[in-house]
């Protein structure tokens, strides 16, 4: 009754492989909790005198620092913090503008989205102040710019960088999205009063315009090939992966790896069920491009972005094992968890030798890398 108790609440389907060999991710989950270590103790070793990491007019580096510190294995989430932990915390505070954004040089929303998971990631009650505020950041920046609703702009319902005089895409919107899902248990018991929140509504249809779906996106760039059939592009009418000549003489915009996982998390956090068309199609996409060899669609270019939207994605979304053409499934904590510790450096960084979305920075992608583990780490079903 216990086995059937524990299964119910995980809402998952334990494979037979997992039955037959409850312990298969002892060694890995040793390994891991050894190399998360290692990479937050280089980490530790960037800090800033003044509490911040890398560029201090990117409050992003900091928080996702913090991020990977404070979910660490080896740390006591009761205990309190390490000095440097504090010490940054600390800083990451003092960036808060009177609107409630933490940022500096502009990028408010990426700034602020990263920020606010940060402090979530913590669970402790002295930051819920400038959580609340955070939120609020973040939803006002959600687009709508006022049209009626059969001429609305292609940006309402997502979030851009913090402007409302350019675009939005996917990337800002998941992220945004993660941090108001995961701090919205500071707001759940009322004890802080009536709070704002995200259009969900109107997040799903800019989503859906960002995934090649043609039953669900109802523009013309969607498309059912079976190339891109339920993967998503950057934003309505763009792909950082190029396009496709279809044969009947339209042009399909690519679908990519990193931001179709980022889909797959932002439909989970909005609530959508897996029977979903649009889960089911980004799943299925995904099944059929799984590598961790690569950002499918994009080859090498931010790979450590796709390492950390794909282990954030799976693991919301309760999959095991995630079924891939043929009827064959792959254990994606053994590939991904295997691939990210063999690429370590020996001081416990990680760096891109593609240099693109910053991937030559190995803070940001120490920090992406060690949350990658992380995320792996504490999905492994117990």
């Amino acid at each position: 009754m216990k086995l059937l108790s524990a299964l119910a609440i995980l809402g998952t389907v334990v494979s037979n492989a997992a039955e037959q060999k409850p312990n298969r991710y002892e060694s890995l989950k040793q390994e891991m909790r050894q190399s998360i270590a290692r990479g937050n103790a280089w980490l530790k070793s960037q800090q800033k005198p003044e509490g911040n990491w890398d560029d201090d007019a990117l409050p992003a580096f900091t928080a996702l620092a913090l991020t990977a510190a404070v979910r660490d294995p080896n740390v006591d989430p009761k205990a309190a913090y390490p000095e440097h932990i504090e010490k940054g915390i600390n800083w990451l505070l003092s960036q808060q503008k009177s609107d409630g954004g933490i940022y500096n040089r502009g990028l408010s929303v990426y700034n602020t989205a990263t920020s606010l998971t940060a402090l979530s990631s913590t669970g402790r009650e002295n930051y819920d102040a400038a959580i609340i505020k955070a939120r609020k950041h973040l939803i006002d920046n959600q687009w709508d710019i006022g049209q009626k609703k059969e001429t609305d702009n292609l940006n309402d319902g997502g979030v851009g960088y913090g402007s409302k005089n350019d675009h939005t895409d996917m990337s800002n919107t998941y992220l945004a999205i993660e941090a108001l899902a995961l701090s919205k248990k500071v707001i759940e018991d009322g004890k802080h009063g009536d709070q704002p929140d995200l259009d969900w509504g109107a997040a799903v249809k800019f989503l859906s315009r960002c995934q090649n779906l043609e039953g669900s996106n109802d523009q013309p760039w969607a498309s059912n090939d079976p190339k891109n059939k339920g993967g998503f592009i950057y934003a309505p009418g763009e792909s950082k992966a190029g396009e496709d000549k279809l044969p009947d003489g339209r042009t399909a915009l690519r679908s990519y790896g990193s931001i179709s996982y980022a889909g797959l998390l932002s439909f989970i956090y909005a609530k959508l069920t897996p029977d979903d068309p649009r889960v089911a199609a980004v799943k299925e996409w995904l099944g059929k491009n799984y590598t961790v060899g690569e950002n499918p669609g994009m080859g090498a270019q931010g790979v450590y972005y796709y390492y950390q939207t794909m282990s954030k994605a799976l693991a919301a979304a309760n999959i095991d094992t995630l079924k891939l053409e043929g009827g064959k499934e792959a254990d994606w904590r053994k590939d991904l968890g295997e691939k990210i510790l063999a690429t370590q450096r020996e001081n416990g960084s990680w760096v891109n030798d593609n240099g693109r979305w910053m991937e030559s920075n190995a803070v940001l992608v120490t920090a992406y890398t060690v949350m990658s583990l992380e995320q792996i780490y504490h999905s492994i079903p117990e």
